[in-house]
């Protein structure tokens, strides 16, 4: 599938490869939908902190997962700055903690579930989708590959980051857009051609 899309997946097993993948999207829902009516920091501050322990739960490559998310901070950062000049200081630390830990939530369930699970878990919600004409693996391969696709982007920009950072001394540019961009349409390319491959959607059994 390529070398970004194996490195989305943790291989060594933890306790939360285990656990079935239905089990890990619906926790997910429950999850958000919880956290969803609170709008204060200590309650987004809670969620944060409860996707940082699942990724510590997981020993040392939770970890490194983590560090791959690091372009995420950068998006934080400038939501809470435009709150911060519009006088909303703390309804943007609300949000950029409640991104946080949804996006990591999210990241979590990817990295620690093989692609043909996450088809299987999604494919009994894309069943209807045949009184259209659908092809339900089709569309659980797109969604399976939306939440692989995550961590994947913030590790390429994260790449990016660190040879700008080498060359020029900053982290961050909008120069960077334009490298990002390019990359990710060359793994999309690269992404498409491994699916034609296999088969399409019918090479995940």
């Amino acid at each position: 599938m390529g070398i970004g899309m194996r490195a989305a997946f943790l291989p060594n097993v933890s306790w939360a490869h285990n656990v079935p993948v239905r089990a890990k999207l619906l926790a997910l829902f429950v999850i958000s939908t919880f956290f969803l009516p609170f709008s204060s920091v200590v309650s987004m501050g809670c969620l944060a902190v409860l996707a940082f322990g699942l990724y510590i739960s997981v020993g040392k490559q939770g970890l490194v997962a983590l560090r791959t998310l690091s372009p995420l901070l950068y998006i934080v950062a400038i939501i809470i700055g435009f709150h911060y000049l519009n006088g909303t200081l703390w309804e943007g630390v609300v949000a950029g903690l409640r991104m946080i830990g949804m996006v990591l939530l999210a990241n979590f369930v990817s990295i620690t579930s093989r692609m043909n699970e996450l088809m299987d878990a999604v494919m009994p919600l894309c069943r209807p989708l045949r009184l259209f004409g659908l092809s339900e693996r089709r569309v659980a391969l797109a969604f399976a590959l939306m939440i692989r696709f995550v961590p994947v982007l913030l590790a390429i920009y994260s790449g990016l980051q660190e040879a700008y950072r080498a060359r020029s001394g900053r982290r961050n540019s909008w120069r960077l857009i334009a490298p990002f961009v390019l990359r990710t349409l060359k793994m999309s390319e690269s992404v498409a051609e491994a699916l034609s491959a296999r088969g399409g959607a019918d090479g995940f059994r």
